[in-house]
């Protein structure tokens, strides 16, 4: 099937819970971080036919670890598509794996986040954001892994 694995479906690919492990790369320092932790996807009780993101673990910043998680929204597009959205509503960037890659862009302030979002198999996927601008310059990449 080549270097990527077709998903028909983002939203049922996604469900369910994920080992995480991401790299953070400041580029103009040097600095570098860690996170480790897990992500679920389950039923989002707001959005019908969604899923909430829910992600937690710990992040390592220059020898100091801290407890980290976010949680975001993915709701279902078109032709088993997603949109995904932050917390509280806002749009973040689509989601299309139905070539197994995708490339989405997302502008916040006078930052540019870049995500690549490539699926290796049935268990395992990776984002890679590249975030540029005034404020940033990072690279972060993340390897999901299921879990059972």
């Amino acid at each position: 099937m080549g270097e990527f694995w077709p998903v028909p479906d983002v939203l049922a690919y996604l469900a369910g819970r994920w080992r995480v492990s991401r790299s953070v790369r400041d580029l103009a320092s040097g600095a570098e971080g860690e996170f480790t932790g897990a992500t679920v996807f389950r039923g989002d009780e707001e959005e019908p036919g969604g899923l909430l993101h829910l992600e937690a673990g710990t992040f390592v910043w220059q020898g100091v670890a801290r407890p980290a998680e976010r949680t975001l929204r993915f709701l279902p597009g078109p032709g088993g598509t997603a949109e995904v959205r932050f917390a509280d509503g806002r749009p973040f960037h689509d989601l299309d794996l139905t070539s197994g890659r995708h490339v989405a862009a997302h502008p916040c302030a006078a930052d540019l986040y870049r995500g690549e979002f490539t699926v290796h198999d049935s268990a395992r996927w990776r984002t890679v954001w590249r975030v540029g601008g005034p404020a940033k310059d990072l690279v972060l990449r993340t390897d999901y892994a299921r879990e059972g």
